[in-house]
């Protein structure tokens, strides 16, 4: 179980194995669908369900763990009654060469955004999302359940300097939107209907200075409450489906 902890708790753990923890019926069978290979499954005592049985059919190694065990390794306070270990999902960027719609994560340090915006990005029809270099780790246990399993079923990048990815995109003739809280084009307004990367920056401080001349438009989502700006998960939801909406209606 030490290393259950371990990978549950330090991501330095999860790099060294490249393997992650995931939580959980509904992530697990997100996991077997998309075929990942999973390693192992862990079922706290007289939990039945029929992922369980897929995972034996499948091969895949589960053990019952004795009363109590699951609460030591996770870090919630009522843990799932089943534990999956996986080996990393993460592609390298070239596999995002061909695809029309990015979305770009520069320094975003909260895990529950993080896994929002991947579960977004993959019910918009996006084809990958990019965690730059200083973001949260895309397969912290808290990222992997805000996903709600979609980081098995869109292509994810982990890493990469901001600058280098983004140079990288608008070689690939990617159109690259900055998101801004003020002063950028109203987002409905923009042409979302061509190949672009939807670029959001930090929780607090939005895109760092050193990324905006490597942006081709910043866009931004107008308001009209007190609110200063939008949770970064929110933004990436109205721009994710915007994008989705002007693309269907294209045709």
């Amino acid at each position: 179980m030490q290393r259950l902890r371990r990978l549950v708790g330090r991501r330095t753990a999860r790099q060294a194995d490249r393997a992650f923890v995931v939580e959980g019926v509904k992530v697990l069978s997100e996991a077997l669908a998309a075929g990942a290979p999973i390693e192992s499954v862990y079922v706290a005592p007289g939990t039945n369900d029929p992922v369980i049985d897929a995972c034996v059919t499948a091969g895949v190694r589960v053990y019952e763990l004795a009363a109590g065990v699951l609460e030591r390794v996770t870090d919630t306070v009522t843990p799932q009654p089943v534990l999956g270990v996986v080996p990393f999902v993460d592609v390298p960027l070239d596999r995002l060469q061909q695809a029309t719609f990015v979305l770009v994560l520069v320094d975003v340090r909260d895990p529950g955004n993080a896994g929002t915006v991947i579960r977004t990005a993959e019910a918009a029809g996006a084809g990958g999302v990019v965690c730059c270099d200083g973001s949260v780790d895309l397969f912290n246990p808290k990222t992997v359940r805000a996903s709600a399993g979609a980081v098995f079923h869109v292509p994810v990048v982990s890493g990469g300097d901001a600058v280098e990815v983004l140079d990288t995109l608008g070689a690939w003739g990617l159109r690259r939107f900055g998101t801004v809280a003020h002063t950028g084009t109203d987002y409905a307004a923009a042409d979302l209907t061509r190949a672009v990367a939807l670029v959001l920056g930090n929780e607090a401080h939005g895109l760092p200075p050193d990324v905006s001349g490597h942006l081709d438009e910043l866009v931004t989502v107008p308001m009209s409450g007190r609110s200063e700006s939008l949770n970064v998960s929110m933004a990436a939801a109205v721009l994710c489906f915007e994008t989705a909406r002007q693309r269907r209606l294209a045709g």
